[in-house]
């Protein structure tokens, strides 16, 4: 599957780069993220894509803008990255909506990749270079599927009717790393995002599913182990592994994909590979509010990024009002949010012609180091404004060309 277009970048040319260091979920510390002794080696990063049931909306976008940022401060530094996004395009929310607005499901989901792509594009997010969606990696599932059934970290339930295949939560010696939330939390986390620990025949209630056999009405797929579809975890372990082989860099997503999503992403591939860790970082995103409440579909709620760029909102401001609170913290969206970001945003306009060599190279060299400490993003953005407010009489082309084009490559963000 295409992703998007990839924006123009442009090149700092700066000397002395700043390592990157991010909060890695597991480790729970801000660490170096790994980067390949071999300069010529890519750094892979896998951020897990959206389940095309509904329009992007700014909690959507504001997670992708995260990892956005973490693209560019690796460029910045003169690394290659190596991303991988993937699209849940069999599940069962898709098959609901479908349902309910009586359309074929996979109409339904091609309309609403169709306005992600669109929606990242104009926001000038970076692009995956392999955009997959689940049916395009069935192949690659069923043979991960029979790799733990034939090493014993998954079983079929006694079920003649509909023989599911499980994950063992016993597979790995350390299931609960990625996580680390506690036996009750991680029941409690699974029956309310999509698990089934009721489910007859299972050896754990956490035990997650791997392959669902065929049920009338639902899309499936031959396997040797029977027809069927994958579930929502091995979907991203078959995939990440397959293009970024087992450890990589950066595993990404928001918050409520923690438990159960990435402890058992990691699970599957840890135990298909023999590997202690699929990534060396797990990097969550928090969660976005409107006006204090927080955004979701079921409460309807939500602020649709093409909403916005229609009502004549720049994607610029839409990037800044994003980054106005730090990426792991849940965050708040309103009106105000919004009129703050263009405000700042013209007031960085207006300092260009203003802008002074020396000062512009220490603000641009703040900014790095803000974004280097864990997309420190509202530190970053108070070095800029500390500099728009402080540049005065007449400026030098040089320094507004760096200013410019700094703030573009970092933050993504075009004056």
């Amino acid at each position: 599957m295409h992703s998007w277009p990839i924006p123009q970048v442009p090149t700092l040319n700066l000397e002395s780069p700043i390592p990157l260091n991010l909060y890695d979920t597991a480790d729970q510390r801000i660490k170096p993220v790994a980067i390949p002794d071999d300069p010529n080696a890519e750094v892979g990063m896998y951020v897990c894509g959206i389940t095309p049931y509904d329009s992007t909306h700014l909690g959507h976008a504001a997670t992708y803008l995260a990892f956005d940022l973490v693209y560019r401060q690796l460029l910045d530094n003169g690394h290659k990255v190596h991303y991988v996004q993937n699209i849940t395009d069999v599940d069962d929310p898709l098959f609901e909506r479908a349902e309910r607005d009586g359309v074929d499901w996979r109409e339904l989901g091609t309309s609403q990749i169709d306005l992600f792509r669109s929606d990242m594009e104009t926001l000038k997010v970076l692009p995956p270079q392999h955009y997959i969606g689940a049916m395009e990696a069935i192949e690659e599932v069923i043979e991960m599927v029979q790799t733990l059934l034939d090493n014993g970290a998954a079983y079929v339930v006694d079920d003649p009717e509909y023989p599911d295949i499980y994950a063992s939560i016993r597979a790995t010696s350390h299931f609960g790393y990625e996580s680390n939330y506690s036996r009750q939390e991680m029941e409690e986390f699974f029956a309310e995002r999509g698990g089934d620990p009721t489910r007859p025949g299972k050896k754990d209630p956490l035990d997650a599913l791997l392959w669902r056999a065929h049920r009338k009405g639902e899309p499936s797929w031959e396997a040797p182990f029977g027809a069927g579809r994958p579930g929502w975890h091995i979907e991203c372990s078959a995939i990440a592994n397959n293009r970024l082989g087992t450890p990589f860099a950066i595993q990404g997503g928001g918050s409520d994909l923690i438990f159960p999503h990435h402890e058992f992403s990691a699970a599957h591939a840890e135990a298909a590979e023999a590997q202690p860790r699929m990534a060396q970082h797990y990097v969550h995103t928090g969660m976005i509010a409107l006006d204090g409440v927080k955004m979701s579909k079921s409460l309807g709620n939500l602020v649709f990024v093409h909403k916005l760029t229609e009502a004549g909102h720049e994607p610029s401001a839409i990037r800044l009002g994003a980054f106005a609170g730090h990426y792991r913290k849940p965050r708040n969206w309103s009106d105000e949010v919004l009129a703050t970001a263009e405000k700042r945003l013209a007031s960085w306009r207006g300092a260009l012609e203003h802008a002074q060599r020396e000062e512009t190279i220490t603000m641009v060299q703040e900014l790095r180091k803000h974004l280097a400490n864990d997309l420190d993003t509202p530190a970053a953005l108070a070095a800029v404004d500390s500099w728009a407010t402080t540049q005065t009489g007449e400026g030098t082309k040089e320094a507004a060309d760096l200013a410019r084009t700094a703030i573009d490559a970092l933050l993504g963000v075009q004056l």
